[in-house]
């Protein structure tokens, strides 16, 4: 399998190893948006904490910038750029950068509300919307949320990934990709276990429009980025990203393109089509202000009614999982890392963790002391070395970042 295969297992909560070589430039980049002054120590020593982490960090990692932003009960602790975002053009906190799954989050959270509103059940059957669909007489909108309606991904498919890599600016309709992932047999009965695959909420979104009887992105617009504020985050059909840019860069064509391992490469994938990655409408760009407003909001269930919101945070997959011969993305679940509705479940904190083109990132939240994190990075060239992969370091960033704000409920450092 190639690099695609590997970047897309970032997105599957400590399931990939943390690099530890040497590499960039450690030193925070001016930003318009700086540190606001704590009211208490304790914030001001946690904010030299992050910056401490950061600056320490980003070499080892091959980091080329970071954004970094912490609150506590929605008062912003440290909002923070590092590194550049191109050469010579500096990180900021207010770039724009896509936040892939992050979107995930806020699809399930719509379909709960309209659970909520009684349009809709979570046992009700996909066929209901979508007949034509393979085993969708089978498969529950609960299933495709939770992500345990036996559905293979489409993303490690070999004829997807040799297309993408020949045109990676190439535009995916949703009828294309939930193909790929719904023309093979189920991997297991539906319910009966788990394994990330982008073509549930591929599917999904397509049922939710039918539900809803809107577009998914204004959907999403009028359930939870108006309600919350999210003014820097944005859906669109094109690769655009809205300035400023945090740019992205990869190394993950080399093999495809067959070029030598030793070869130095890397390219510009800002702007490739990010279009295959989810749901029509759910293709969004984010800033690192909005991930912790969003974050606190998913995390508590502000959005929802109690019933729903226990629900999405629900950790009764763990200890119930298993892995299958052939499947990648099939695992064990347990304490570190579960899977509820649309949200990863680590420990006690309630994240997202999107990986793809070049950028990493991380929402997390831990309700029970009202402490947000948001991290974004971008890599430099050396990150791509490594025959097995690139893991989500800003994953592993919010993981020493936690343990610092919250040391009596630390994120998890394995499964």
């Amino acid at each position: 399998m190639g690099a695609l295969i590997q970047a897309r297992n970032g997105l599957v909560y400590g399931l990939v190893a943390v690099l530890a070589l040497a590499g960039c430039s450690m030193k925070p980049a001016e930003s318009p948006v700086k540190t606001l002054p704590a009211t208490a120590s304790v914030d001001m020593k946690l904010a030299d904490q992050v910056r401490d982490i950061v600056t320490e960090q980003m070499g080892a990692r091959h980091l080329r910038s970071v954004l970094v932003r912490v609150t506590i009960a929605g008062e912003p602790v440290i909002t923070e750029a590092f590194g550049e975002s191109m050469p010579g053009v500096p990180a900021r906190t207010d770039m724009h950068f896509r936040n892939g799954a992050v979107a995930i989050s806020y699809m399930a959270t719509a379909l709960l509300q309209l659970v909520d509103e009684e349009k809709v059940s979570l046992a009700d059957k996909l066929s209901n919307w979508l007949p034509g669909v393979p085993n969708s007489d089978k498969v529950t909108l609960g299933q495709l949320v939770q992500m345990t309606s036996g559905y293979e991904d489409y993303v490690p498919d070999d004829e997807f990934e040799k297309a993408f890599y020949a045109d990676p600016f190439r535009s995916w309709t949703p009828e294309e990709l939930q193909a790929f992932g719904t023309s093979k047999p189920l991997i297991y009965e539906p319910g009966t276990n788990w394994n990330y695959a982008h073509t549930n909420y591929v599917l999904l979104g397509l049922a939710l429009e039918k539900i809803a009887e809107m577009p998914l992105d204004e959907l999403l617009q009028e359930k939870i980025l108006t309600p919350l504020g999210l003014t820097g985050t944005r859906s669109s059909d094109t690769p655009e990203i809205p300035e400023p840019v945090l740019h992205a860069y990869t190394g993950e064509r080399r093999d495809p393109l067959g070029l030598p391992a030793t070869a130095n490469f890397i390219e510009d994938s800002s702007f490739w089509n990010p279009s295959w990655t989810l749901a029509r409408g759910a293709v969004q760009t984010t800033t690192i202000t909005d991930m912790t407003t969003s974050a606190d909001a998913i995390g508590s269930g502000s959005l929802l009614s109690a019933q729903s919101h226990a629900a999405q945070i629900d950790t009764s997959l763990r200890g119930k999982t298993t892995k299958v011969p052939g499947c990648i993305n099939c695992t064990e679940m347990g304490v570190g890392f579960s899977y509820g509705l649309g949200v990863v479940l680590s420990g006690n904190w309630v994240l997202q963790n999107p990986m793809f083109g070049g950028y990493s990132a991380v929402e997390a939240s831990l309700p029970s002391e009202k402490i947000a994190i948001a991290v974004a990075v971008t890599y430099n060239e050396a990150a791509f070395d490594d025959p097995a992969g690139v893991p989500n370091q800003a994953l592993e960033l919010f993981k020493i970042i936690g343990a610092q704000a919250a040391p009596a409920d630390a994120p998890p450092t394995s499964r």
